[in-house]
């Protein structure tokens, strides 16, 4: 016979288990310090897109590295920052925009990486489908602005001008719309088989005017993954309209001082 005390322990022990296995680190728990920082960019860009957090963070004592996303599949991106991230020298913070946050999420296993930064970006959990979970809230108008050659996807420049960089001076924006890389739809079918953001402390800065991912989208992520979050009122690039938000946030979780 069963013991009834013995089962309703367990029973509790295993919704605790539970309850505990649906979010990340907490935000409160302290990060190793790193000297390293690695970044990687989203869609409808290039590794240039970080020159303005790289060069704060090189101020502060920093090594930083730009990955180059190669936007082909998600294995062959994860594999990019993974080679950037093995030539690292102790404990490195991996950065995500945008699309690349599916690169930190898989990526961020590596035994290197002390902590996970997500900017504006996706944070999905191990073979979560995003595009499904997107579809639980308004669809940003970015998307609408998507444009295909055959297999390759890049933002009109009306889009990318008003929805994916509304704060950036005109100018500015049509230089990054200039050099933005496509992408390939093979891209978006991918799916992460680890969630770095369950076992290692994560930090999240939400894009509160993003017309490219809903900023509510964004919130419910960060709060999932117990990550430290902040708010930058800025479009879909704080990292180049809002530069200090974004390497402050990035100092804080290298465990040095901003």
């Amino acid at each position: 016979m069963i013991d009834r005390r013995m089962f309703s322990t367990a029973l509790l022990a295993g919704a605790a288990a539970s309850m505990i296995s649906t979010r990340g680190i907490a935000a409160n728990f302290t990060p190793p310090k790193a000297r390293n920082v690695v970044l990687v960019h989203g869609l409808f860009a290039d590794g240039s897109c970080w020159t303005e957090v790289i060069a704060r963070l090189q101020s502060a004592g920093l090594n930083a590295t730009s990955v180059q996303n190669p936007l082909t599949t998600l294995s062959e991106a994860v594999a990019s920052a993974e080679r950037v991230l093995a030539r690292q020298n102790g404990p490195t913070v991996l950065v995500g925009h945008s699309f690349s946050g599916m690169i930190v999420t898989e990526a961020g296993m590596h035994p290197n990486v002390s902590a996970l930064v997500y900017v504006a970006a996706r944070a999905p959990d191990a073979g979560e489908d995003y595009t499904a979970l997107a579809k639980a809230y308004p669809t940003p108008p970015a998307t609408a602005g998507i444009l295909f050659d055959g297999d390759e996807g890049r933002l009109s420049e009306e889009v990318f001008l008003r929805d994916f960089a509304g704060d950036l001076p005109e100018a500015k924006a049509k230089v990054l719309y200039a050099v933005q890389e496509p992408f390939h739809k093979a891209l978006l079918t991918g799916k992460t088989m680890n969630a770095a953001w369950r076992s290692k402390p994560s930090y999240y800065a939400v894009s509160t005017e993003d017309r490219t991912i809903n900023p509510d989208l964004e919130r419910f992520m960060a709060k999932r993954m117990g990550a430290k979050t902040i708010e930058v009122k800025a479009s879909h690039l704080s990292l180049i309209s809002h530069p200090e938000e974004i390497a402050r946030l990035i100092l804080e979780a290298t465990g040095q001082q901003a």
